[in-house]
């Protein structure tokens, strides 16, 4: 696999004297669905139109096949693929003649079939108005616009607002045939279980820090469990195992713990217990863990 289709240096972005992202830097590799997770506020968002020029940065550069991509990279950018998180468009266009206006863009290539191919695909009718369109229909044009011309880098935000399940399946397959084909894909989302189900990496940002960058196989290995106690001794518990925690009123505590059930089990055996419950963790769980 080629490396570092996308390369962000140092990207840091201030509104006025606000800190939206902080001194960023990552590199996705091609052909990989590469997740970039965090909260609504994050910084995910800032740093997607910061690589899009949308915004200016205020120091860092983003790197495309190597090149810088500035504002006026016509050619560089016609090798993106953006769905932005809320889309607008000409609201007196029909879907179709957005659709013909974007393809006026791409004359080089003949893209009329992966075209049609979409439309079908998501069951988008061509001749309404944008401004008719609800919210999942909206998204759905946002995708065949950001897909049509088959691009090298797909940058997708929020991607799966608005879609119902049905269409956030068929949106799925579609990203995976683009991976097969070599696509590589940067994918913002806060809703953490899509990421197993299509991510190879994911970074995790937190107030406009990155703080890790991992294999998403990786993070399920990690040997993590939520622990539910009740027991009369839950102050004692809760020294003994160095908690974090607060006493609830009704003597249980549920906490993330990284000790061998074993090796918890030998630590609890002196107090008297009520119930004892040991869960694997979820991968959101496991995202949460960054969080608390």
């Amino acid at each position: 696999m080629e490396k570092n289709l996308l390369e962000i240096k140092g990207l840091t972005k201030y509104y006025d004297n606000i800190l939206a992202v902080n001194n960023l830097s990552l590199s996705l590799n091609k052909g990989e669905i590469f997740g970039f997770i965090g909260p609504n506020g994050a910084g995910k968002s800032t740093t997607i139109r910061s690589i899009m020029n949308l915004i200016n940065k205020t120091q860092g550069k983003v790197l495309l096949n190597g090149q810088e991509l500035g504002k006026d990279d016509i050619a560089l950018k016609k090798l993106i693929g953006y769905l932005p998180s809320e889309i607008h468009l000409y609201e007196d266009f029909t879907v179709k003649q957005m659709l013909d206006y974007h393809a006026s863009f791409y004359k080089e290539k003949n893209i009329s079939q992966k075209r049609k191919e979409l439309v079908t695909r998501l069951k988008l009718d061509e001749s309404k108005k944008i401004e008719d369109l609800s919210l999942g229909n909206l998204k759905k044009l946002g995708i065949v616009l950001a897909f049509m011309h088959e691009p090298k880098l797909l940058i997708l935000d929020e991607p799966t607002s608005g879609l119902d399940p049905i269409m956030q399946q068929v949106f799925y397959e579609l990203l995976k045939e683009e991976k097969q084909k070599g696509t590589t894909i940067f994918y913002s989302t806060h809703i953490l279980s899509e990421v197993s189900k299509i991510c190879d990496r994911v970074g995790i940002i937190k107030n406009g820090e990155l703080l890790k960058i991992e294999k998403v196989d990786e993070i399920l290995k990690k040997n993590l469990n939520l622990v539910t106690i009740k027991s009369e001794q839950l102050e004692a518990i809760i020294k003994e195992l160095d908690l974090d925690a607060n006493l609830k009123n009704d003597n249980t505590i549920k906490f993330k713990n990284n000790l061998a059930p074993d090796k918890l089990i030998k630590c609890l055996a002196k107090y008297k217990i009520d119930k004892l419950i040991i869960e694997e963790a979820t991968l959101e769980d496991i995202f949460l863990h960054y969080y608390m």
